[in-house]
């Protein structure tokens, strides 16, 4: 399709999907630099060891060439020498094959890390379709495979080429010399020969990595598609989510509501701003904000303080101040103590009027609030999005049904009458 070419395929590879491709089997490998920690532990090893090493190597051959004339005859001489000419050659090469597979098993861990995965050994049959396997020789990583291959025997031919030319004396002058003096110049130049051909196989893998590392991660490209695809599974729809934020705002407005009937007094703007107020002595320290709204939430809140008799007040700066500077179910501040106290005192003379009658109290004016408390109106957006959550049908249902059973408590506002909390307030 062509929403998967390679063309459309610009965005890199997300943690996922690298993840998911690493337990499929797909990891960055060089087999270049695997092949040049094998040759480089082996020449090292053999380089360390080669004192032990040529100690058993003319224990092999002393073994080997020296037998009697009794042993010429004897058929079970010859294998009993092969095994010791066997036993000698082991243990002269085991430290040096002990290394290489030990470099064998820590090369993957250079490039991808070391990895076991029983998905690269399932069977499919994709594999042998040879039109998969044709497209694969003819693909831009074939050449480029091939152009590698050639580099590296061309490189490595090259160099270890020049070194044996450019000491071809030396090489032929060892049968010259005595068999001890031999042995030693012959290891020498042998060092030497496999140390630049390791050199230039680390030259090869210097090249060979950057490649590889590349072409894993092209292949592994995603589509733009693709990737919010994977970003919607990981972080669900924006949309599904947006909805249950606001559900979740929904529901904590409609508990909100539910607390109107608890508050002692609804202070208003009068319009624009409510905020219900609850303070009961010796169980709260301070006074505290159970609802608050703006516009319509605000016309909900002096609705349902009304239907629960609940008084509502008009002071506008002490609204806005409330509203912006006190988090619901939170005390108010210190700067504001004065002002709600004056509040909760009117609150308590019309309680004690509606009891025992006399003097109407006079509803307190003048609040002291500070100015830089009194941050003014909200944004239209802030104010919208606060309607659409408290407001909703089936919030106003909630809120109605939740304020009316709470209302229900015999504890509940029979204190005040609705016509004269009226007649006190707006």
């Amino acid at each position: 399709m062509a929403e998967d070419s390679d063309l459309e395929k610009t965005e890199s590879a997300t943690p996922k999907r690298l993840e998911k491709a690493r337990e499929e089997g797909q990891v960055a490998r060089s087999r270049e630099l695997a092949t040049f920690a094998l040759l480089s532990a082996g020449f090292f090893g053999i380089w360390m060891l080669s004192g032990t090493i040529g100690e058993h190597l003319q224990a092999m051959l002393r073994g080997s060439l020296t037998f009697n004339h009794a042993d010429a005859f004897e058929t079970r001489r010859m294998l009993i020498g092969a095994g010791v000419a066997a036993r000698e050659g082991l243990y002269a090469l085991f430290p040096v094959l002990a290394l290489t597979g030990v470099a064998a098993l820590l090369a993957p861990m250079a490039l991808g890390g070391w990895l076991f995965s029983t998905k690269s050994l399932e069977m499919k049959f994709d594999r042998l379709n040879p039109i998969s396997g044709l497209g694969r020789i003819f693909s831009i990583n074939g050449p480029i495979q091939l152009g590698m291959s050639l580099v590296k025997t061309i490189m490595v031919g090259a160099i270890g080429g020049s070194a044996v030319w450019n000491r071809r004396d030396e090489i032929l002058g060892l049968a010259m010399q005595p068999a001890p003096r031999a042995f030693a110049d012959a290891f020498h130049l042998i060092a030497v020969c496999c140390g630049t051909t390791v050199a230039g196989m680390f030259v090869v893998a210097a090249i060979d990595v950057p490649y590889q590392l590349w072409s894993y991660h092209r292949k592994l490209r995603m589509t733009k598609e693709e990737v919010k695809r994977e970003h919607r599974e990981n972080e669900g729809d924006p949309h599904v989510k947006g909805r249950i934020r606001q559900q979740q705002r929904a529901m904590a407005r409609r508990r909100m509501m539910a607390q109107i009937p608890k508050a002692d007094v609804v202070v208003t703007n009068p319009t624009h701003f409510a905020v219900a107020i609850q303070y009961t002595d010796g169980e709260m320290r301070a006074p505290k904000v159970i609802a608050k709204g703006v516009n319509l939430v605000a016309a909900r809140i002096r609705e349902l303080a009304t239907e629960n008799n609940v008084p509502l007040l008009e002071a506008p700066p002490l609204a806005r101040a409330l509203y912006h500077n006190v988090d619901l179910n939170r005390e108010i501040p210190g700067p504001l103590y004065g002002a709600v106290a004056q509040v909760l005192a009117w609150v308590y003379q019309l309680k004690r009027f509606r009891e025992h009658g006399g003097d109407v109290p006079m509803a307190p004016t003048d609040l002291d609030v500070p100015a830089d408390l009194d941050k003014g109106p909200v944004s239209d957006d802030d104010a919208a999005e606060e309607a659409d959550d408290a407001l909703s049908p089936e919030g106003a249902a909630d809120a109605s049904r939740d304020a009316n059973t709470t209302a229900s408590n015999p504890a509940g506002r029979a204190d005040t009458a609705r016509g004269g909390n009226e007649g006190a307030t707006e």
